[in-house]
């Protein structure tokens, strides 16, 4: 065997790790292994169902319970076994001595299981007398009775691991006597209750296990109906809500909080769906506003600018006709603006000047209006309730509703068509109704009558002038064909605002532009814009009827309309009456 070389002279002797720092590399390794093993543990018992946690929880309690029931009664019946096996010995041992004290001899009184040994006074054994049951068993190893106590203790068999409870006790004049008997009687009873509590024991495990997953299931059920309304209301169904139960359980109160929950999430999100829709809503409306408004503006500036390049290409036409016809221009631009800042000053609910105003007077002057800008027409005014139609507000904007709806069914109904204006009271409230037996709208057009520039027809045309005397359009003109804001120019025929476009016939303000219907049907857009304002047109730029609907909820009322194709229109206004005019009944 070679010998470990020797380290070359001069350099540092080898360092060996110290035990310390082993025994710390130790330690650290051990409490790293059982980290990693209270981790594991957590997971799995994260990962352990509740259901299956709460009965093994209840099972091993009761496990525990029965282990220590079971123990504690073997314990007790044992030691109450051992106290009747010493007062046997106490009796024999008194008895024995008696009869040794009396007589020579031991006698034959010797219970079945017990042994009775006599020794001389040096401790040799004089004479045993064994029972009947005691012949065939190993009897006990008895011990050297100069040094054990003279009190009752437990001894093994010589053989076969039996035990037995001997006492000894010192006879005057003889020696003395050790009696002993088997405890084969006390451990199969006490083997026997073990196994009885044992049985028992497994047999209400078994019942309990069954009992308790069933209770935990039934238990459990409104879990699992929350976690299906939960999987439920994540796909959508925000209606679904989680059966009620007896609020004074638990599960009945969660069950209660989470529908108050539910209520108040299906509340936001229906709310908040509510306003998405009327944001795109509003947003569409205003785009479509802009629009409109855009399309209604652009054709009278196309006709101003049309007019000024006519002026300037022909300096020797007439500049007072050319003049009127701007003026005109610009007159219908101011109605159209005029109508424009109206409804968005109801659109901020500036308030109005209101004071009692009488809607029957009000018609009764619409009426007799009307009769003289159209004489063809038979126009009838009606009087209903018996108390004055008299309500709070503002009479401008009040003439301004009557005059729009009147000024529609004149504009929108074929000539000779009988109007029948009707105002009067009903309860608490005054109404005014313009009825008319005109062609009538359909109901997809009804819906959206009251829109800001809807029109009925989709062509979107202006109703022409009724025929009659007409100043002459020198040829050349803005207004006729082959001039130089005629054919093929931004102002006549076949442009933008000429004939087939969308703006007109020929002319700026002509047939076919977007401040008017074009057909006898046409009923959407509303004269308090054309017609009720002096436009040069018989037609009006689609904002009458929004008007008015803006004026009357201004005034806290509500406008409807009640129409059929062929039965004609009739639009119907509600208001409240005023205080000092409502019957005493109401």
């Amino acid at each position: 065997m070679t010998a470990p070389a020797s380290p070359p002279p001069g350099s540092p002797p080898p360092v060996s790790s110290p035990p310390f720092s082993r025994a710390v590399r130790g330690d650290g390794a051990v409490a790293s292994a059982l980290a990693r093993r209270r981790a594991v543990v957590a997971s799995l018992f994260a990962r352990t169902p509740l259901r299956i946690k709460l009965i093994a929880t209840m099972l091993a309690l009761v496990a525990i319970a029965l282990a220590g029931i079971g123990a504690g009664s073997v314990s007790v019946l044992r030691g109450y076994l051992v106290d009747r096996v010493d007062q046997q010995l106490a009796t024999f041992v008194q008895d024995v001595a008696h009869r040794l004290q009396r007589g020579p001899g031991l006698g034959s009184r010797v219970p079945p299981d017990g042994l009775i040994q006599l020794r001389d006074g040096e401790g040799r054994v004089v004479a045993t007398l064994a029972g009947l049951e005691a012949e065939h068993r190993p009897g006990p190893v008895l011990p050297d009775l100069a040094a054990s106590a003279w009190r009752p203790q437990t001894v093994p068999a010589e053989s076969g691991g039996g035990e037995w409870r001997l006492r000894a006790a010192s006879v005057a004049g003889v020696g003395s006597v050790v009696v002993a008997i088997d405890m084969s009687s006390v451990a199969q009873i006490t083997a026997r209750l073990a196994l009885t509590e044992l049985l028992g024991g497994g047999l209400v495990m078994v019942v309990l296990a069954v009992l308790g997953v069933v209770i935990v299931r039934r238990s459990l059920r409104p879990l699992v109906e929350m976690e299906h309304t939960a999987a439920a209301i994540a796909a959508g169904d925000l209606a679904r809500r989680v059966p009620d139960r007896d609020p004074r359980t638990e599960v009945g109160s969660l069950a209660a909080s989470l529908n108050g929950m539910l209520a108040q999430i299906e509340a936001a999100f229906h709310a908040r769906e509510i306003s998405e829709a009327a944001a795109r809503t509003s947003e569409e409306r205003m785009r479509r506003f802009v629009a409109d408004a855009s399309h209604e503006l652009r054709t009278p500036l196309t006709s101003i600018r049309g007019f000024a390049e006519f002026y300037r290409q022909n300096p020797a036409g007439d500049p007072a006709r050319l003049m009127r016809r701007v003026e005109d221009a610009a007159a219908r631009m101011g109605v159209l603006v005029e109508d424009l800042l109206l409804l968005a000053r109801l659109d901020q609910q500036r308030p109005l000047t209101m004071s009692p105003v009488d809607l029957l007077a009000l018609a009764a002057d619409a009426v007799q209006e009307a009769r003289i800008l159209a004489a063809d027409r038979e126009l009838v005014l009606e009087v209903a309730g018996d108390v004055a139609p008299i309500v709070s507000g503002d009479e401008v904007r009040l003439r301004q509703i009557i005059g729009n709806l009147v000024g529609n069914a004149l504009t929108h109904t074929p000539a000779g068509t009988p109007i029948t204006v009707r105002a009067g009271t009903d309860g608490a409230a005054a109404f005014l109704e313009v009825a008319d037996k005109g062609p009538g709208l359909a109901p997809e057009q009804a819906e959206r009558v009251f829109e800001r520039f809807y029109r009925a027809d989709p062509a979107r045309t202006r109703t022409p002038l009724p025929p009659g005397p007409r100043e002459d359009t020198p040829s050349g003109s803005p207004d006729g064909t082959g001039s130089p804001d005629g054919t093929g120019s931004p102002d006549g025929a076949g442009s933008p605002d000429g004939a087939g476009s969308p703006d007109g016939a020929g002319s700026p303000g002509g047939a076919g532009s977007p401040g008017g219907e074009g057909a006898a049907g046409s009923r959407a857009a509303a004269a308090g814009s054309g017609a009720s304002h002096g436009s040069a047109t018989a037609g009006g730029s689609g904002l009458g009827l929004a008007i008015v609907a803006g004026l009357v909820a201004a005034h806290g009322g509500t406008v409807a309309l009640r129409t059929a194709p062929g039965a004609g229109a009739t639009f119907r206004v509600t208001l409240p009456l005023a205080p000092d005019v409502l019957p005493p009944s109401l």
